[in-house]
């Protein structure tokens, strides 16, 4: 018999050639992304398809090369060898962790399921992963992680970390979990306990759950994400999803602080206002260039328009019956940032240790599109801040994962900031956690 791995290369070149078969008349080739970028996105005709049109970026790992970066930075591997990092988070003590995740497997309900089984794998983001999270510790400051141990293992679909005082709460794909914390530990053996469940499987189409804790400590906020790209899984599927949770932390009693953002992949505190912001993956499957995902702030009982309409009251005729209750108090997203790059990744800068245009404003890992040509996102960009809002074009400040040949080099997911203001980046394909700082710093040696 044919070893499935040999052979999925193989079935994933049919399903790229069978989902070009999209609906007569209809068009997959996008505009310029620019377009999509900023307060007001130019948002085309919808078009609908037989199958969504696929367009996989071969991973071929990094060999010698490095990520590029604007003038001004220099990058690092702070880490590699690890398996599908997936997030990171700076502890206040300069230790980095490092969650290494994946997603638990999906059901398969219908062939668009299988199809899409296929193209994650082929692209990478089926890979191994350890379920765990990884400590990396710089004891002489040299850049380079001379302390590198498992932290927590045996945790099922990890994403989000936040500390609390002596509490660490992981959000788990189905739990936040919470474990004992001291200053300086490089491991956890003790057992968590949980503090809330959260929606997971069986479906559990968006798997990961981003986390942050609220200024004070007595709240968390956890992005849960869909169930479904706009709700053909049926709504009692959708139940408490597509929204970002307020979690009290004394109790674990939840509410839905905002809904319909389709999948809230990563979650910040504004310095400025101290205000709420997120990062969002919109729909697929209405084209190239719809619709855009985004970065908002979050209005406490806000909706966002999922599954019924998008950018405010764009309807989208896929949902049936639809809520024009609902849709007439749709927000309209603060900030475009193009269609389909898939952010997975959020962090507001320190205001320090990065030149001085990056002091204030939103740095967004862009994990990259599978249904759009030219292929978009597969890069760090930046977007600009004044008086607490976005004030400027998105600019790209990481980018060389993609080649010119749609060979994908890694792919960007998480990023942080660490305590010296650097930029850390978890690269899923690349199995890397890069480092990204001033070019004026002193270079570190290589990482072993």
């Amino acid at each position: 018999m044919t070893d499935i791995k040999t052979s999925l290369p193989r079935i994933a070149a049919i399903v790229v050639a069978v989902s070009g078969l999209g609906l007569t008349g209809c068009n997959d080739t996008g505009a310029d992304p620019k377009l999509q970028i900023g307060a007001n996105p130019v948002l085309p005709p919808l078009q609908q398809y037989l199958l969504p049109p696929i367009r996989i970026a071969t991973p071929v790992g990094w060999g010698s090369e490095t990520p590029k970066v604007a003038q001004g930075l220099q990058v690092h591997a702070l880490a590699t060898g690890l398996q599908h990092p997936r997030s990171v988070y700076a502890l206040p003590n300069g230790d980095v962790l490092v969650i290494e995740s994946n997603g638990p497997k999906a059901p398969v309900f219908r062939p668009k399921d299988l199809i899409t089984g296929v193209v994650q794998w082929f692209a990478g983001a089926k890979a191994k992963d350890a379920n765990r999270i990884t400590l990396l510790r710089d004891t002489n400051g040299d850049g380079i992680p001379d302390v590198r141990s498992v932290f927590l293992d045996h945790l099922n679909s990890p994403f989000g970390v936040a500390l609390v005082g002596h509490d660490l709460y992981v959000a788990n794909t189905d739990a936040i979990m919470r474990y004992p914390y001291q200053d300086g530990q490089t491991s956890i053996t003790a057992e968590g306990t949980k503090l809330t469940d959260l929606p997971g499987g069986p479906i559990d189409h968006h798997w990961t759950k981003s986390l942050l804790a609220s200024p004070d400590g007595s709240k968390l906020y956890v992005g849960v994400g869909s169930n479904s790209n706009v709700g053909e899984n049926g709504l009692q599927a959708e139940y408490e999803r597509a929204a970002i949770w307020e979690v009290d932390r004394a109790t674990g009693a939840h509410r839905v602080f905002a809904g319909g953002v389709r999948n809230p992949t990563g979650l910040q505190w504004e310095p400025t206002t101290g205000k709420l912001w997120a990062i969002a993956n919109e729909r697929d499957e209405i084209g190239p260039d719809l619709v855009p995902d985004y970065l908002t702030s979050v209005q406490n009982g806000g909706f966002y328009g999922w599954p019924y309409s998008y950018y405010g009251q764009h309807l989208d005729p896929r949902v049936q019956p639809q809520r024009p209750d609902l849709v007439a108090r749709a927000i309209v997203p603060d900030y475009a940032l193009s269609s389909h790059v898939a952010p997975l990744g959020f962090a507001m800068s320190s205001g320090h240790g990065l030149p001085a245009k990056y002091e204030s404003g939103a740095f967004v890992g862009e994990h990259g599109s599978w249904d759009r040509t030219p292929l978009n996102g597969y890069k760090v960009v930046f977007v600009p801040f004044k008086d607490g809002k976005p004030s400027g074009a998105a600019q790209d400040i990481v980018t060389g994962f993609l080649d010119a040949n749609n060979h994908t080099h890694g792919r960007p997911v998480g990023v942080a900031v660490d305590r010296t203001g650097a930029l850390l980046i978890a690269d899923d394909v690349g199995n890397t956690v890069w480092r990204v700082s001033s070019a004026n710093a002193a270079a570190p040696k290589p990482a072993s």
